[in-house]
């Protein structure tokens, strides 16, 4: 008796089961999405992150463009190797050593770069959103070259910081804005010449020395306030030398300290370290005041055609993971430069 009444019971629960099925495949349209979702949902969703990349100094001019032409003249050349990789990143950053443009004339220096107009398919190829201009190298084909070369990148919808037509635009803030999450960077240099700055109706670059520093800072502390992730780039130190300079030091510490939550540096063209340090009392809200800021003083040179030393053939990637507008995981990838300057990953 009691199997056949437990038989019973599987049956008319056989039954519910397939009618409640039924229910949902004959609901409206509306009602039917809504208990399909609901199926589907856990009881937390995970949340989304954003992935940054950030690379040191390039450089698509001399040798870099010789090997280019070399090879049926195609500008993707160089990151055909690493293209997939900086492509997966929702942001990709880097140091622009050598103007885009076909104007301007050589200050006479060996070591003036400016590359052919076509080469910002190269920049767009490898996926790069922001590139810094301030550096060394900005005036090497004087200030048309540089006026060209950030009207070209803007065309191309890469966005040139840390410098521009007029002081506002080269001292100020470009933010993006990815995932609700809005990161904001500023670039300065400390290697070229304090005459390159930008001036309120002149072309120039966010030039930073001791004489400024302090306005500079008070320039980062604003801008923490506006970006829940805010990027510093700084042009300074020794080249060649694994060990950053005084200035580097100070300047990255203070920028920390004033609310920015990195720092990357180049210049040095090889790798230095990277360092935690105390974010100090941040704009933003007391509870970023026990954060860490972190320091990458020279990510060396990602495309550079200077093979006479290892040091020089190696690069750094910093790799950042955000999550609910906070910096989650930070890590450095290690790049390297074929003897045809092709950027390959290490594994």
């Amino acid at each position: 008796m009691k199997a056949v009444f437990a038989f019973a019971i599987c049956c008319l629960a056989l039954v519910l089961l397939v009618g409640v099925f039924g229910l949902f495949s004959t609901m409206p349209g509306e009602a039917s999405q809504f208990f399909s979702a609901a199926l589907r949902l856990s009881p937390q969703q995970e949340p989304k992150t954003v992935t940054l990349l950030f690379v040191g100094d390039i450089m698509l001019d001399r040798g870099v463009e010789w090997q280019i032409q070399k090879n049926n003249g195609d500008w993707t050349w160089p990151f055909q190797h690493i293209a997939d990789l900086l492509g997966a990143a929702d942001l990709v950053f880097g140091n622009l050593e050598s103007q885009i443009s076909n104007t301007g004339n050589n200050v006479g220096s060996d070591y003036s770069f400016r590359a052919d107009p076509a080469s910002i398919e190269s920049l767009v190829y490898a996926g790069f959103d922001v590139l810094s201009v301030a550096n060394n190298h900005s005036f090497d084909y004087t200030r048309e070259a540089l006026e060209d070369s950030l009207v070209r990148l803007k065309k191309a919808g890469i966005a040139p910081v840390g410098g521009g037509l007029s002081k506002q635009e080269a001292y100020g803030l470009v933010v993006k804005e990815v995932q609700n999450t809005r990161i904001g960077f500023l670039a300065y240099t400390n290697s070229g010449a304090p005459a390159w700055a930008a001036r309120e109706n002149q072309s120039g670059i966010a030039w930073v020395d001791w004489d400024n520093l302090e306005e500079v800072i008070e320039t980062i502390t604003a801008a923490s306030t506006q970006v829940d992730i805010l990027i510093i780039s700084l042009h300074a130190g020794e080249e060649y030398q694994t060990e950053p300079n005084q200035f580097q030091k100070a300047f990255s510490q203070a920028a920390i300290e004033a609310g920015a939550d990195v720092l990357i540096g180049h210049h040095p063209h090889v790798v230095q370290s990277l360092v935690p340090h105390p974010k100090g009392n941040s704009a933003r809200s007391p509870s970023d005041q026990a954060e860490l800021g972190w320091i990458a003083y020279s990510l060396g040179n990602f495309l550079f055609d200077q093979d006479f030393s290892q040091e020089t053939m190696k690069g750094a990637i910093l790799k950042l993971i955000v999550e609910d507008k906070k910096i989650k995981e930070i890590s450095l990838l290690q790049t390297r430069l074929t003897p045809s300057y092709q950027v390959e990953l290490i594994e």
